[in-house]
Order: structure tokens, then sequence, then C-alpha cells
């Protein structure tokens, strides 16, 4: 099974290079991920950064993959 570690637009796939506090968006619908608030729908706790999410993990609205998230500039 490949590993899903790029992102598109985000870095060139460097996670490394998301700052713990990124908020990432979902390139398909626009669902934003909130470190801050995590993810209710995956159980995700408050305080985990995007890089940290599970392999299995995908947007909560459309099920889009991690790779279709990208970094939103502040």
């Amino acid at each position: 099974m490949q590993e899903h570690t790029q992102f598109e637009g985000s870095f060139l796939g460097d996670a490394s290079r998301i700052g713990d506090d990124a908020v990432l968006e979902c390139k398909i619908c626009w669902y934003q991920y909130h470190p801050e608030q995590g993810d209710g729908v995956w159980q995700i706790p408050a305080g985990t950064p995007f890089s940290q999410l599970p392999e299995f993990w995908r947007c909560p609205e459309c099920d889009g993959e991690k790779d279709q998230f990208m970094v939103v500039d502040s």
C-alpha cells in the first residue's frame, strides 16, 4: 500500500514544513482542518497537527484524501 505523504501545493509534499498550527483546506469541498479544534467526525482530539493525523484520516465533508489539502495562507 502506497503511503500518501504529498500535499499538492503545500511545500512540495514535505509535511515537516507544515507548522503544527497550520490550517489546511480541502481543495475539493473547501473544508478547513483547524488543529486547535481537531475533528469530531474522526474522533481526532483538539491540538492534533495536520501532519500527525492518522493515515486513514480523510476529509469529514467529502471523503477526500489528505493529499487533497493545501495550506491556507494566513
